[in-house]
């Protein structure tokens, strides 16, 4: 038996230029970190007591014989891939909910694949880990998802990612003081606005407009490095990246109509207005998490304006997927 464990992430830039049918005429390139909230998969042999082969556990529970008959995709394309020659009892636990914006359901495939990795005794490096995500969710499963979850899963970290082409990612870790990444998180808050959706119906309608918002897709991916060196400027820049923050939601909303809703635009404002110094909802949109940049003095105040919504405490994480228990499987004759 073994757990694996896999952080969720926050996208600050760039999102948008991550999917395939953007970046692999144009390039791309966003600006994220993971933070301290996991997905954690319990992956195990199933002992041949039982009249099926593969139990699944998640928001459902599944009890089956062939991996095709499988309801949950990604469970369905690892295993696929894998080819386990025995049987299989999957559990998932979240610590936050899925189709909120952190990129869930990526981080679900990360840290399932690690997992099966691990069943046959293998530490795949972080670029592989990453890959196989992308091609289980973009080529087997074929959703409409973008490539920047899967490789701040798998690396985990405040990094700029850049997608160079369609088999070319660079990966960079901001070498940031402990004053400027303490300063990060002391200005960041994160409320959940109550509602979910499905991230692939969103995204499906921006890259269906991808050409059409080709001019703040160039605008979106060149604001990163932009937002980099705020950054690197030290603490002081951060006033600035939380301004630059709200000047990336607002061309974000731009580009489909479905992005923000009045209820969004509500809790946005609020926050703004209590301080904050910009912010964006986070994913593709329609709901999830909204993040605030704001001066810590802030913090009281904004929390107090938008009281009704669950807030959530989070600090960086840099250590991305990793299994953290690992215990000898048994063998059944």
């Amino acid at each position: 038996m073994l757990i694996s464990r896999t952080p969720y992430r926050i996208s600050f830039f760039g999102g948008g230029t991550d999917y395939p049918a953007w970046y692999e005429n144009n390039g791309g390139a966003v600006l994220s970190t993971t933070i301290d909230k996991y997905s954690y998969i319990t992956c195990k042999k199933l002992p041949p007591f039982f009249d099926y082969k593969i139990r699944i556990r998640y928001y459902k529970r599944e009890e089956v014989n062939c991996i095709e008959d499988i309801e949950h995709p990604s469970i369905r394309e690892s295993l696929k891939y894998f080819n386990l020659p025995h049987g299989m009892d999957i559990v998932h636990h979240g610590d936050l909910p899925a189709q909120s914006g952190l990129g869930s359901s990526s981080t679900f495939t990360v840290g399932l694949l690690h997992a099966l990795y691990a069943m046959q005794n293998h530490s795949p490096s972080k670029s592989d880990l990453a890959r196989l995500a992308i091609y289980i969710e973009q080529e087997k499963i074929g959703e409409h998802v973008g490539s920047q979850d899967q490789v701040a899963a798998s690396y985990g970290g405040l990094n700029k990612i850049e997608f160079l082409g369609k088999n070319k990612i660079n990966v960079s870790p901001l070498s940031l003081s402990s004053e400027i990444l303490s300063g990060l998180e002391e200005s960041m808050l994160l409320f959940f606005t109550g509602f979910t959706r499905n991230a692939a119906t969103y995204a499906k309608d921006q890259i269906e407009k991808i050409e059409l918002n080709s001019k703040k897709l160039l605008l979106m991916k060149s604001v990163v490095e932009y937002a980099e060196e705020l950054l690197m400027g030290g603490v002081s820049g951060l006033k600035s990246f939380g301004h630059l923050l709200d000047e990336q939601w607002k061309i974000k909303k731009s580009l489909d109509q479905n992005i923000s809703t009045g209820q969004i635009d509500e809790i946005y404002a609020a926050g703004i207005k209590a301080g904050a110094w910009g912010g964006k909802l986070l994913g593709a949109g329609g709901g999830g998490f909204m993040l605030f940049m704001a001066p810590p003095e802030a913090h009281l105040a904004i929390r107090a304006a938008l009281s009704k919504f669950l807030y959530v405490p989070v600090k960086l994480d840099f250590e991305g997927s990793r299994v953290i228990y690992q215990a000898p499987n048994s063998d059944f004759v």
